[in-house]
């Protein structure tokens, strides 16, 4: 047993190790000078630390804007993300419609659509509304997912019949159920579409790349592509860029971790 104890644990702490190395070169190397960081790739630390390269960063590009254009986007996808999930769920959970069945069937189907299949219908759908290089073509698309829909009904799915009964016997119609009984009972679960729906508009490159043109659309993931040039990559302001444009989600996931970890452990529970 003391043997088998100490080779599950080996094998986390490698695979801790595994994980933990490339941010903590990203940080490293984020802190070197150029050269130090194209020709000493794989050492860690800096000889000296560069703590200038973070005024640099913020010079070479406007990250400032970048920022408050992702955070402000990623913001409202992720509110628009919640309200969809949890009225849509609530609905496919405990309302009963002529054709519930059917229509909940095409919204998982639609999860195995890939994005590079409907990205073309998209783009040309953006550019005849008239929203292409505005905060619209950005937001509007990524409202609503399936994926989140799907787990905002298995948690309203989750919650006793008892609930509901009580609920109708004092006169409380659905949207007072959901949003003053449900919301509490289904929090860890939000939590967890709230953060999948910040990171994903978060981390988004492709999309916005693609509809906006002008610099001050730009987002954070957009922005770490000036620091490429044919003259080569400024590694280390590029690596400086990385770090800090982490920092959000990092905070985020530490801030909702306990909730994160509570739908985790619930999802294989029924009530």
């Amino acid at each position: 047993m003391r043997a088998h104890k100490i080779t599950v644990y080996l094998v986390l702490v490698l695979g801790a190790l595994a994980t933990v190395y490339p941010f903590v070169w990203m940080v490293g190397t984020a802190f070197k000078t150029l050269p130090e960081a194209s020709t000493d790739s794989l050492r860690l630390f800096p000889e000296t630390w560069q703590w200038g390269n973070l005024a640099a960063t913020f010079r070479a590009a406007p990250f400032g804007r970048y920022f408050l254009n992702s955070l402000l986007v990623s913001v409202i996808v992720c509110l628009s993300v919640c309200l969809t999930s949890l009225m849509a769920g609530y609905a496919f959970a405990r309302l009963r419609f002529p054709g519930r069945g059917l229509l909940f069937m095409i919204t998982l189907c639609s999860m195995m659509v890939p994005f590079e299949a409907v990205f073309v219908p998209n783009f040309v759908l953006i550019t005849r509304l008239g929203w292409y290089n505005t905060y619209f073509a950005l937001i509007v698309p990524w409202c609503a997912n399936a994926f989140s829909i799907f787990l905002m009904r298995q948690a309203f799915l989750g919650i006793p019949e008892d609930y509901y009964d009580a609920a109708r016997v004092d006169g409380c119609g659905h949207l007072r159920f959901l949003f003053r009984i449900g919301i509490p009972l289904v929090k860890p679960m939000l939590v967890t579409v709230a953060l999948f729906a910040f990171l994903g508009s978060y981390n988004a490159l492709l999309w916005p790349l693609i509809v906006t043109a002008d610099e001050k659309m730009r987002v954070v993931q957009v922005g770490l592509t000036s620091f490429y040039s044919d003259a080569g990559t400024r590694l280390n302001l590029l690596m400086c860029a990385s770090t800090v444009v982490i920092l959000p989600t990092v905070i985020l996931y530490f801030l909702a971790q306990r909730h994160y970890v509570e739908s985790a452990l619930g999802s294989g529970i029924k009530g």
